[in-house]
């Protein structure tokens, strides 16, 4: 099963608008909290998806539930066609291995230094390499961020900004198809927003990434959206470019994004 789902994948990703991520009516719950009521979404190839919604909406749920960090109560979720609710625990780590996670606080390990960091995400995802290959993928990925000079400081030392893209080169270190962004301007300095907001526009553009991006930050949404979603009530309540949903005739959907 996992030679096929790798073989599915690949096919798949060669093809031209390739719809590389799909929600088809997905459900969840956590007791009585009903917090994904039917989502319903698509990403195509090197496209980078905005999710806006008010805290506590579903958004971050709706991508730990893209890589099976949380399990769904209804519906698919399908990656290059394949359904990730379908697979078992094997199977969704070939998934895994696809995808970048940055998450909100980037999530460095303490203890290790950076290139211990990106070492260690490395070593899990591809056994074979060589010591030299595994060094020279560590380089690579922080100078892909701007952050070479970094690679024996501990995160302690490290600004927020830092942080954030030490995480992106983590994300980056496995050569994934698709990135999952969760709230990267988060707690950062609006001149550190902004170079982690061109930071994710030049990823795009260099490596082709099919992308998530669940932020509050509107100026985020703006700049880095190829299609903005909004979340209310658990399903998708608007969608479309940031200009357009600005000038929606939907009063909500104009006061959430001013």
């Amino acid at each position: 099963m996992t030679k096929e789902i790798n073989s599915a994948i690949k096919d798949q990703m060669t093809t031209v608008d390739q719809t590389v991520i799909e929600f088809k009516n997905v459900y969840k719950s956590f007791g009585n909290n009903a917090v994904l009521r039917g989502i319903n979404l698509s990403v195509k190839k090197g496209e980078n998806l905005v999710i806006l919604g008010r805290s506590g909406s579903g958004k971050s749920i709706a991508i730990k539930c893209l890589v099976g960090l949380i399990k769904t109560d209804k519906g698919k979720i399908l990656v290059s066609g394949t359904d990730i609710t379908q697979l078992n625990e094997s199977e969704l780590n070939t998934i895994r291995r696809r995808v970048g996670f940055l998450f909100q606080n980037g999530a460095l390990y303490d203890s290790m230094t950076v290139r211990e960091n990106l070492t260690f995400t490395l070593a899990h995802n591809n056994k074979e390499l060589t010591a030299d290959e595994v060094e020279s993928s560590v380089v690579e990925s922080l100078e892909n961020v701007g952050l070479a000079e970094a690679i024996n400081q501990m995160p302690s030392e490290l600004s927020g900004g830092m942080r954030k893209r030490v995480g992106l080169a983590r994300a980056l270190i496995i050569k994934p198809e698709i990135i999952l962004y969760d709230e990267p301007t988060s707690g950062l300095d609006p001149i550190t927003s902004r170079e982690i907001i061109e930071l994710i526009l030049e990823i795009q553009k260099k490596f082709k990434t099919t992308s998530i991006i669940i932020t509050h930050d509107l100026a985020c949404a703006k700049l880095t959206g190829n299609n903005v979603m909004i979340i209310k009530d658990g399903v998708i309540h608007a969608e479309g470019n940031y200009e357009s949903l600005s000038n929606s005739n939907d009063k909500w959907v104009r006061s959430f994004l001013t």
